[in-house]
């Protein structure tokens, strides 16, 4: 098996010892996502709708590095510090897809990273 690693400077870089995403065997697999805006380093929490969308756009900043884009996701987990939050996040997220929607799982926890509202990490396929 190999690997490599997808590092983007269109993401923050991250702030422990992983990488924002792998390859491996035909999948990138991304790690999770928070609302880190990479031109300031600021979070973006001003609203779960502007939160969300830059989770979004730095999955798509990932996606695009390895040359590749949505519609090569599969798998998407999303993680919520509160269910009430669902409608709103699940509108963004939706935005971002077409059709034949990846799996995915939401579960709310008890705290994200520098107490922000949403993570999502995901896995895709690198060919269609």
């Amino acid at each position: 098996m190999s690997k490599k690693i997808i590092q983007s400077n269109k993401v923050p870089a991250p702030i422990g010892p992983y990488s924002q995403a792998v390859i491996a065997n035909g999948f990138l697999f991304a790690s999770g996502q928070v609302a880190f805006n990479p031109a300031t380093g600021e979070l973006v929490l001003s609203d779960i709708q502007s939160e969300t969308r830059q989770v979004m756009e730095n999955i798509k900043a990932i996606l695009e590095e390895a040359s590749i884009n949505f519609n090569h996701v599969v798998k998407t987990s999303i993680f919520l510090s509160d269910m009430q939050l669902f409608a709103q996040v699940n509108e963004v997220y939706a935005s971002y897809f077409t059709a034949d929607f990846p799996a995915r799982e939401t579960v709310a926890v008890k705290t994200l990273p520098r107490n922000v509202n949403v993570e999502i990490s995901i896995t895709a396929l690198m060919e269609l």
